[in-house]
């Protein structure tokens, strides 16, 4: 006798990620009282006839949070058998324990939270370690890998690859499923082999050479990289025979690396802050800018500002960058070293994973306005580094006549706090982030902003689990941003 013979109800989804099945008769079993303990939830079967499902009472109504559907539709990807069944119990007890989501201590919440997390690292790890191979040439030029998940992920990560590949032909097989796109539609088809994954191409030598000269042995840490690179994908990657002798010569490399180095801060820097801060009288004043009105003379005023003490170490301005009329301001504290350097803001390590949420999230760099709430880069000298200083709320309150004019000129719509210091620029006053992210403030001018961290909060997450699940959430953060753009 099987599970679905005692069960008073059997749901037969018609695939491992059929989390609409699921949704909609989750909905009707819910509202008619239908307690956890009588349903089967069957994938893919054929053996039984389905048990007719109660219709939904007239009128009868089922509120639920979107943020628990979003988590669901993730957790609903996960290989554990038994997840629509844990699904459908934490609904179940959602009606009377609305809250149930922040009991971190439940046993419920803690199975979900980790199915969550675990296809969350399995996604990244596939968009990490999948490497296309070449077949065929020309206009007929095709581009094969495989990958192993863990668990259901390729429907809801291939769209990830069409935005990154939009131009090739591609396949992704897998033994779960395979993902093909033709440069116009996205299909799938069922799980391959690994004997029909293709071998080694001709650009694979030229990938070994580019990953030789870019590993860093400074930075090897090998048990962080065999916690996060595990074996098994090891077979799939054309760099991993590169891998053994890298980090058998690592102390040396990274010896002679350091020898090398270069003085803080770079050696251009005297040059580009002599073209910005002459020996002659002070270029600017207490008004520099008022009459500014776009924000290219505005960036031009703010090159001889010097409102605060930070202009004197600081290589240069670093001003937003953006449309006048963008459709939303995206503002974080300070620029960073390699900020300083290049005169642009969010192009070091942070601006990196910036980019890659905001892709993953399909917003536009190009359609929104970039800013910091400080202008120039505020760091403590170490040794031959420059490290990064938080700014002091005088010269948040001195640069903030800057910030206040880029929003006078872009008009934006929505503003997004990224990390404590814009809010506090923002909102004159200092905001606990961590607990009030994700929730939107309207300023007394009718401004909305929306709170959130600062990407180079991830970057500081040491433990790879915890890291992945603190993007996911900056993730989330930024598809609300896009929903509320397009609102």
């Amino acid at each position: 006798m099987q599970l679905f013979d005692l069960c008073t109800y059997t749901v037969r989804l018609t695939n491992q990620t059929d989390f609409e099945g699921w949704r909609d008769a989750a909905r009707n079993l819910v509202l008619n009282d239908v307690e956890p303990q009588e349903i089967a939830w069957v994938v893919d079967a054929t053996d039984h006839a389905a048990s007719q499902l109660p219709a939904a009472p007239t009128g009868s109504q089922l509120k639920v949070s979107r943020d628990f559907v979003e988590r669901a539709e993730m957790a609903s990807c996960h290989s554990d058998p038994e997840r629509f069944a844990l699904l459908y119990r934490m609904l179940w007890r959602m009606r009377s324990e609305a809250e149930l989501l922040k009991i971190a201590s439940d046993p419920d919440v803690r199975r979900f939270e980790a199915m969550e997390r675990a296809v969350g690292r399995d996604m990244h790890k596939m968009r990490a370690f999948v490497r296309f191979r070449e077949i065929d040439e020309g206009e007929d030029a095709r581009y094969v890998a495989w990958f192993e998940p863990d668990h259901f992920i390729v429907g809801r990560n291939a769209p990830f690859f069409v935005r990154r590949f939009t131009g090739m032909r591609w396949s992704i097989l897998t033994p779960l499923l395979c993902a093909h796109w033709d440069k116009i539609e996205l299909t799938f088809t069922p799980g391959a082999d690994k004997r029909s994954a293709p071998a080694d191409d001709t650009t694979e030598a030229l990938w070994r050479t580019y990953y030789e000269n870019i590993f860093n042995p400074a930075r090897l840490k090998t048990k962080a990289m065999q916690k996060e690179m595990p074996k098994k994908y090891w077979r799939n990657l054309p760099e991993a025979p590169l891998i053994p002798n890298l980090v058998a010569g690592a102390d040396a490399a990274a010896r002679e690396m350091i020898a090398k180095m270069p003085t803080a801060p770079a050696p251009h820097h005297a040059k580009v802050q002599a073209k910005h801060w002459p020996t002659s009288p002070a270029r600017a004043t207490s008004d520099d800018g008022v009459d500014a009105d776009s924000i290219a003379k505005l960036r031009k005023a703010a090159e001889g500002c010097r409102r605060c003490p930070l202009w004197r170490e600081a290589t240069q301005t670093v001003f937003g960058e953006g449309p006048d009329g963008a459709a939303a301001v995206f503002v974080g504290e300070q620029p960073g070293d390699q900020e300083d350097i290049a005169g642009k803001p969010f192009v070091g390590p942070a601006g990196k994973v910036f980019d890659a949420v905001l892709e993953e999230a399909a917003i536009d760099r190009r359609k929104i306005y970039i800013t910091n709430a400080v202008k120039h880069f505020k760091f403590e000298p170490r040794g031959k580094r420059r490290i990064h200083s938080k700014p002091n709320a005088g010269e948040i309150q001195a640069c903030r006549w800057w910030l206040d004019k880029e929003l006078e000129l872009t008009k934006p719509g929505l503003v997004v706090a990224l990390g404590a210091t814009a809010a506090q620029s923002l909102l004159g006053k200092a905001i606990p982030i961590t607990r009030m992210r994700g929730q939107m403030i309207e300023r007394e001018d009718g401004l909305h902003i929306f709170l959130t961290i600062h990407p180079s909060f991830i970057l500081r997450i040491r433990d790879t689990a915890d890291k992945q699940a603190e993007r996911d959430r900056f993730l989330r953060d930024m598809q609300a941003v896009k929903a509320l753009m397009a609102s």
